[in-house]
């Protein structure tokens, strides 16, 4: 058998299984809340600027506006958060976080550490893991431009 075509040999089959593990490791965290991973991203991306366009979340999570639209439904329909028309432009749909929304920040606080010290090891470390979040962004951007090319 050919070198390349070994699963071992495979950066890609790694990326997968360890994005996949790791988000299992969160499903016990966040299920305790009713919350899967998506909308744990998503409530991330208000948590840092509330009150923002469909358009806005979907980019930050590098996520297609269609991917998006169903999960913030369902999350609107939990009471997490609402979308309303947009003041300046009512074709735009802006989501805000309600209440309970601002407060799922408050009772999810130790997720980040727990799931953060659950990926600690030999070669990740407090101090690797700024050059890991360096490596995997340089493999996104690329990824990234290489997908979906951008006009300059």
């Amino acid at each position: 058998m050919k070198e390349q075509f070994k699963l071992d040999n495979q950066l890609c089959f790694r990326l997968y299984t360890a994005s996949r593990l790791l988000t299992q490791a969160y499903h016990p965290l966040l299920s305790e809340q009713g919350l899967t991973y998506p909308q744990y991203l998503v409530l991330m991306v208000l948590w840092e600027k509330d009150a923002q366009p469909v358009n806005d979340i979907a980019k930050r999570l590098m996520l297609e506006t269609n991917t998006v639209t169903p999960l913030l439904k369902r999350m609107e329909l939990q009471g997490i958060l609402t979308r309303s028309k947009g003041l300046a432009d009512a074709r735009q749909v802006i989501v805000s976080l309600t209440e309970k929304g601002q407060n799922l920040q408050k009772l999810l606080t130790d997720v980040p550490i727990k799931v953060g010290s659950a990926v600690l090891c030999k070669s990740v470390t407090p101090d690797t893991v700024p050059a890991l979040f360096g490596m995997l962004d340089d493999i996104i951007a690329k990824l990234d431009n290489q997908v979906n090319p951008h006009e300059t």
